[in-house]
């Protein structure tokens, strides 16, 4: 009956880094659901996502906003409520043009329900007449409290409820707070799987090119060692003239073909170093699990202690309702005295008019 989705697309969300205002946070592990939403009652537009418990985006569409495409599959626009900015990758450019023009179509209607209900708030405080307000006849003065016997009884326990469901809260706010750190360390896990899967795609395109001039340099060698046959059967059987010239050629091609055997000794020698990163990279994703999984440890004791908590808060209601039960018990109690000593009040007054 209230907020109805109206469309609906798949996308990777992303936030900007609120510290350093230019780098991107992945909000989702893999692409969810980004939806718009019209609530009828409020008469206002939204864009919500859910990434397994938690909205990652809740955004109200105002007539201010703009949604700008950055590039073939991205898109981002600016929440000045919640004092970020969203962004959105999606699979295909098709996917893109249609969330655009959506938001379009959303801004345009929410500035169009903006405008009539400033125009019906404009035509109600123009029909509306002042009327005198007698507000203090109908106000009630509060009810006195009897701070004695049964009552005082339950003031304490009223008191004793409201320190556990304050501590009910605090313990909630660390573990709200715990998963803060877990979120961003699972950011982080994330961000770093993503460039370890790069880095390890580099590194089998380079071995596969060390594999390759490794052949070629095996095929050099035996060239080079074919030349050096030909050259030292040509010194023992030539004598002097043209061979000369053939030696000059071959010892040419001799140089060129060692030249050309260091370069590729030192692209190996190069992509052989590069392997340095790619275990740097693998010890930080090590350290970033390891912290992922204290954070879990913390987060289950802080779940202990709130089951315990919730435990204790479970017994002390049951503690209350069965003060509540007594201080009814007590009051009945007292009713029937106060009946039984109204009879004899009665009776006696009979006794002294006789």
């Amino acid at each position: 009956m209230g907020e109805q989705p109206i469309f609906s697309a798949r996308a990777h969300v992303f936030q900007i880094d609120p510290t350093t205002k230019r780098n991107w946070i992945p909000a989702s592990k893999h692409a969810v659901n980004v939806s718009f939403f019209y609530d009828a009652n409020r008469n206002v537009y939204r864009i919500i996502s859910v990434s397994g418990t938690k909205a990652i985006i809740n955004c109200t569409v105002t007539p201010s906003m703009s949604f700008t495409r950055t590039s073939q599959k991205f898109g981002q626009w600016a929440d000045s409520r919640a004092n970020t900015v969203y962004g959105l990758g999606f699979a295909t450019e098709q996917q893109l043009h249609q969330f655009s023009d959506k938001f379009r179509e959303v801004k345009d209607a929410a500035r169009l329900a903006r405008e009539k209900s400033q125009d019906k708030e404009l035509a109600n405080s123009a029909l509306t007449i002042a009327a005198p307000q007698d507000l203090a006849d109908d106000l009630q003065s509060p009810p006195v409290m009897c701070v004695n016997g049964p009552e005082d009884k339950l003031f304490r326990s009223q008191s004793a409820d409201i320190t556990l469901s304050s501590e009910k809260e605090r313990i909630k706010k660390m573990l709200s707070e715990g998963s803060i750190c877990e979120m961003n360390l699972e950011s982080e896990l994330f961000t770093l799987q993503d460039s370890n899967s790069k880095l390890v795609a580099a590194l089998h395109e380079a071995n596969a090119n060390v594999e390759q001039w490794k052949k070629q340099l095996m095929a050099y060698q035996e060239e080079t060692e074919r030349l050096r046959d030909q050259v030292a059967d040509l010194e023992a059987h030539a004598g002097q003239g043209p061979s000369d010239l053939l030696k000059d050629e071959l010892s040419q091609s001799l140089e060129e073909l060692e030249a050309l055997l260091k370069a590729k000794d030192e692209e190996i020698h190069i992509l052989q170093s590069k392997k340095s990163d790619y275990h740097q990279m693998e010890h930080a994703r090590d350290e970033a699990i390891h912290r992922l999984r204290e954070k879990e440890m913390r987060n289950s004791e802080l779940e202990r202690r709130i089951q315990n908590s919730e435990q204790n808060l479970n017994s002390s209601l049951e503690e209350r309702d069965r003060m509540d039960a007594e201080i009814q018990r007590a009051i009945e109690i007292l009713d029937i005295k106060i009946f039984d000593l109204n009879d004899l009040r009665q009776s006696l007054f009979k006794l002294i008019s006789k």
